[in-house]
């Protein structure tokens, strides 16, 4: 199986969470993900992380397209390449109108038109091409080049029919929130692969190896309940017929986390972003188990 585990970085220190993630790596975890949390800047945590900790894969779930020019997103990108031997795998998305037009005051209209337009002059840009292109919501003209940088894979977070559409016609796939096999199976797979081509499907959850997966599940919705009231996550939960974020969590002993992660790639996921919740202890445990599942 794949699995990466997602880190927190909010409120750790360089060292603290490079402690953290040499712990994975050392219990068998293979990839790295991380997010814009309002803290440590992703793609400068991954380089640093790149030259500390060989052979493992990097990746973003995700970056926030909006606050991020094309032209400046692949300068970064593809400087991480190079800094840690091509290990990158980005991920962007279009966030959610909340973050956008509250935090930093952009236009939130038409978000799938943004995200196709973006990735229009973001992909070439990964691949050292001259550009020179003008849409409706951005344009950009010029040329990124980076010695000894590859361009990355890039994926999104795509949940809804047209963002699925734009990741299977554009990018090497999608990376999901809160999504189950239900979902995957129904919606998820069965669109992004509509191009005939094999994206990657990668389903972010929370997961905890626990013997009170009630606690953990209460703990997840006092922290992310407000995702209830976000519309493309409210989608994905009422396709899942979950009434709580907490229902989407694969939470229990060893033997029900094995089982339920094992259903979602059955459903169709090619990997499981990890999000370890729980008591330290149990978080112990459960990057334990995982990284005792990567193949």
């Amino acid at each position: 199986m794949r699995i990466g585990l997602f880190i927190d970085d909010r409120g750790t220190t360089l060292d603290e969470y490079l402690a953290a993630a040499r712990s994975a790596v050392d219990a068998g975890i293979q990839e790295l993900w991380l997010g814009d949390r309002l803290a440590w800047d992703p793609l400068t945590l991954l380089a640093i992380t790149g030259r500390e900790i060989p052979g493992i894969r990097l990746g973003t779930a995700v970056l926030r397209t909006y606050p991020r020019h094309p032209i400046a997103l692949a300068d970064q990108a593809l400087s991480v390449q190079a800094a840690t031997g091509n290990r990158l795998v980005l991920g962007v998305g279009p966030s959610h109108e909340a973050i956008i037009s509250g935090q930093y005051g952009y236009s939130f209209d038409k978000p799938a038109r943004h995200v196709r337009e973006y990735l229009e002059a973001l992909i070439p840009l990964l691949r050292g091409e001259n550009v020179a292109y003008q849409g409706s919501t951005l344009s950009a003209t010029g040329q990124v080049a980076v010695p000894g940088a590859s361009a990355p894979p890039v994926l999104i977070s795509a949940l809804g029919p047209r963002m699925l559409r734009i990741a299977g016609e554009l990018t090497d796939g999608t990376i999901t929130t809160w999504a189950g096999p239900k979902t995957l199976s129904s919606l998820i797979v069965p669109t992004i692969t509509a191009s005939g081509r094999s994206p990657e499907v990668i389903a972010n959850l929370c997961v905890a190896v626990t013997p009170d997966p009630d606690s953990a599940r209460e703990w997840l919705n006092s922290m992310y309940g407000a995702a209830m009231s976000l519309p493309s996550y409210r989608a994905i939960f009422d396709r899942e017929g979950v009434t709580s974020v907490g229902d989407t969590a694969i939470v229990g002993p060893e033997s029900v986390v094995v089982a339920e992660i094992q259903r979602l790639f059955d459903a169709g996921a090619t990997g499981l972003l990890a999000v370890a919740i729980g008591s330290a202890e149990e978080q112990e445990r459960t990057v334990s188990l995982l990284g005792s599942l990567t193949s």
